[in-house]
C-alpha cells in the first residue's frame, strides 16, 4: 500500500465522517424541536441530499482505489 492510497482512503473516511455527523444533527434537531412545515421539508431535502453526497464519496471512491493502489 502507497502513502498517496492510504491519504486518499483517509480523506474519504473524514469527509463521510463529517457529512454524516451534520446529517445526524439534522435528524435530532427534527426530532427535539417543533419546526413550522416549510422548515421541516427544507431539513429533509437537505438530508436526502446528505445521504446521496455520502453515497456519491463513496462511489468516487470505489471507482478511483483501485487507481491509486
Amino acid at each position: 500500500m502507497n502513502i498517496e492510497f492510504l491519504g486518499f482512503t483517509l480523506d474519504v473516511i473524514g469527509k463521510v465522517l463529517v457529512a454524516f455527523t451534520a446529517l445526524m444533527v439534522h435528524h435530532r434537531f427534527r426530532k427535539e424541536h417543533k419546526v413550522d412545515e416549510q422548515v421541516f421539508r427544507s431539513m429533509r431535502r437537505e438530508q436526502v441530499m446528505g445521504i446521496l453526497g455520502i453515497i456519491l464519496i463513496v462511489a468516487g471512491y470505489l471507482l478511483q482505489a483501485p487507481f491509486k493502489i
